[in-house]
């Protein structure tokens, strides 16, 4: 959905079981106070209906801890002991949704970080919606992580979505530097959002820390279209490698949600799909996916997905083809948002082929090279739609040394 967007699908999680959080979860949990259940559920490889009701159980403290544990994390803190004051002196607000809010600082290490503040469990209403339930974000969550994993990965790799950096579960009112940054980013640019001062002492929030990975495609402005040839190729790599190993649908590829950044004009940018090692020249510019909220995978036999079909705002939407991908998607799957249908995913790529055809913004569109790339783009718009899947799309451009 648009980034900007006052209205957010609610969706079920189908509940990972403790082998798709492996390195993440503590199984003692789920033995110490549900050991009969448990053992059942893990003798079951259909264990989604089984584990819910073991999850709902868990006391708000005890699901968190369930995914906090990779960073040693099993209480909230305060605000204020995750992000001590003067940590923020170099930060900016950079977006926002309905979920809350997302900041842009400069951690300790002398990179960046991008903080994705989501507050949960309160009773107050925000940005016009309830909050979130735990429940809610853990999808999400979940999928991020095991994504971003895919750069550890040796046999299906990629660095191409967003790295996640730490998980926090935190507490208390939004500090002050903050809200000068909300503040700022409102006279400049406007926002949509509730101003965050609204929250007590008491307010909990889920706070995602991941890499920075540049502007986004509609901000974007490239020198020619060879960058963005390049740009689509990493896309196309980076999901068949995800299709593969995880039966990754993104559901959501909108342009707000493909970042590019620069890098050496001679770096190239390396996949590994089922082993065999692709090497795409970046023409100066790399690629990174964000956003998950709508995406599912499997893991282990079991899916960790969205319910889209529970909101019907999704499919209502008009003027531009990124709304009609929504109601594409729907009827190719008959409404059944739990299966594996990497047939969306060519559905997205022929939305950011339309994008990159015209609506992408270039510095110079006179040069050979650049209506070279460009006729490249349109012969890959005239055929992307033949194709089942991005790995069956993505083979069939490097047995034609495309890639």
């Amino acid at each position: 959905m648009p980034l900007y967007t006052k209205s957010e699908t609610s969706f079920k999680s189908c509940m990972p079981s403790h082998e798709i959080l492996s390195g993440y979860v503590d199984n003692s949990v789920f033995n110490k106070l549900f050991p009969r259940q448990f053992q059942h559920c893990c003798g079951n490889l259909s264990l989604t209906n089984d584990l819910q009701n073991v999850f709902n159980e868990l006391s708000l403290d005890q699901k968190i801890q369930l995914i906090l544990r990779k960073w040693q994390q099993e209480k909230p803190s305060s605000f204020q002991d995750c992000y001590p004051k003067g940590i923020f002196q170099h930060c900016q607000k950079i977006g926002e949704g309905i979920y809350g809010e997302v900041f842009l600082y400069k951690n300790a290490n002398g990179g960046t970080t991008v903080l994705k503040i989501i507050p949960i469990e309160g009773d107050q209403i925000v940005n016009g919606e309830a909050q979130k339930k735990f429940e809610e974000i853990l999808s999400e969550t979940i999928i991020a992580l095991e994504l971003s994993n895919l750069r550890a990965n040796k046999k299906n790799y990629t660095d191409a979505f967003i790295e996640v950096q730490n998980l926090r579960y935190i507490y208390g009112r939004y500090p002050e530097e903050l809200l000068e940054l909300w503040k700022l980013y409102d006279e400049n640019r406007g926002s949509e959002n509730d101003f965050p001062d609204l929250f007590t002492d008491e307010q909990l929030y889920i706070v995602l820390e991941t890499g920075y990975g540049g502007s986004d495609l509609e901000s974007f402005i490239f020198d020619d279209a060879s960058q963005v040839l390049s740009m689509f190729k990493q896309i196309a790599c980076a999901m068949a490698v995800a299709e593969v190993e995880l039966c990754f649908e993104h559901r959501d590829l909108h342009w707000g949600n493909i970042l590019i950044s620069h890098v050496p004009l001679d770096k190239e940018i390396f996949f590994v799909l089922n082993g065999q090692e692709i090497a795409v020249p970046s023409c100066g510019i790399k690629v990174s996916i964000i956003d998950f909220t709508f995406s599912r995978i499997s893991k282990n036999g079991l899916d960790i997905c969205n319910d889209l079909g529970k909101d019907c705002a999704i499919f209502t939407g008009r003027g531009d083809y990124q709304f009609e991908i929504y109601r594409l998607m729907q009827k190719k799957n008959g409404n059944e948002w739990h299966h594996f249908d990497p047939y969306s995913n060519i559905l997205w790529l022929s939305y950011v082929l339309e994008k990159t055809i015209t609506s992408l913004h270039f510095k110079n569109e006179r040069t050979k090279l650049h209506k070279k790339s460009m006729n490249k783009l349109k012969e890959l718009n005239l055929d992307i739609l033949g194709y089942d899947s991005t790995r069956e799309l993505v083979l069939s451009l490097f047995d034609k040394n495309f890639l």
